[in-house]
């Protein structure tokens, strides 16, 4: 077993320390913040393949922890939040008839709602982290490091991306509309939407734990729900995989863009800005980080530490 150098040991720790003291000072210490420093330390000090995978996870680590040190700032603080405009603009652009009443295509859902769709709805929104880690994973594991590490990078740029748009114009979900009205209320807490039918269904609390612990619900601008799958999609596409994949991320990648309507998790303006967020994360970072000369010796610093 090859220990890791006395340098590493110490930034490791170092940075363990200020993320446990850090979160715990300003949010306040949760245990799946334990699990995450506990499972990083197993994997960095036991072996140096396992030193290499932690490393290269850090992408995803960091946009974890980015999106609940979001709790520190509310993006409500910044600028005032959007609850009846984005709306009225949905329903005039994207509204439909309900009889005779025009509704957006979350509240029409929230009446015309079928077992299936709520069934098949949970399952779609389960995936939307979980298969593009998967994914990358998948990637490292098949020694494809350097096509893994531009996709983990890339998700978090998005991420990133997402996480601005959330400061430059905090907005509603629909749900929030159906529930509160056009008022805002600060400190709202999370609430499932119509996702709360696949719970019932299932006789699960699946997302009624997962949205109790949302961070902030006035981020539904863009919608990363949405932006998640374009990016495993899009480098599926680039290596040529295999077809039954590709059609198997456009398949979720579509049913999760439904799923955030049809469960009045986001307006049909959000999720085409989360599909623009991902397509213009894959642009810069591609075409415009990858070819400046700091960033490019970072990469390739990078890569050659997990290869």
């Amino acid at each position: 077993m090859k220990w890791p150098t006395k340098k590493e040991t110490i930034i490791v720790l170092a940075g363990l320390v200020v993320f446990l003291v850090t979160t715990a000072i300003f949010i306040g210490l949760r245990p799946e913040h334990f699990y995450i420093a506990a499972i990083f330390l197993a994997l960095f000090f036991p072996s140096v393949p396992t030193r290499k995978l932690a490393v290269a996870l850090l992408p995803f680590a960091i946009f974890g922890i980015s999106y609940d040190w979001m709790r520190v700032f509310p993006n409500y603080e910044v600028n005032p939040i959007d609850v009846k405009g984005l709306y009225e603009t949905e329903k005039q652009l994207f509204g439909l008839l309900d009889g005779e009443k025009l509704v957006t295509l979350n509240e029409y859902f929230s009446v015309h709602n079928w077992g299936i769709a709520d069934f098949l709805s949970g399952i779609f929104y389960l995936c939307w982290v979980p298969v593009p880690m998967a994914f990358g994973v998948w990637l490292y594991l098949k020694k494809e490091r350097d096509l893994y590490l531009r996709f983990s990078m890339v998700f978090l740029l998005v991420n990133f991306i997402g996480f601005i748009g959330y400061y430059i114009h905090p907005a509603a979900p629909p749900w929030y509309v159906m529930h509160y009205g056009f008022e805002p209320i600060l400190n709202t807490p999370g609430n499932t939407g119509g996702l709360v039918r696949f719970d019932q269904i299932t006789g699960l609390n699946v997302f009624s734990s997962i949205y109790s612990r949302n961070a902030n619900v006035f981020a539904a601008v863009p919608s990363l729900h949405s932006a998640y799958m374009v990016i495993p999609l899009w480098y599926a596409i680039q290596r040529k995989s295999h077809w039954g994949l590709i059609l198997l991320f456009a398949v979720i990648l579509c049913g999760i863009w439904f799923s955030a309507i049809y469960t009045a998790h986001h307006y049909l303006i959000d999720v085409i800005l989360g599909v623009c967020c991902a397509i213009v994360g894959i642009l810069l970072f591609e075409k415009v980080l990858m070819r400046t000369k700091g960033f490019g010796q970072f990469f390739r610093r990078y890569y050659e530490y997990i290869k």
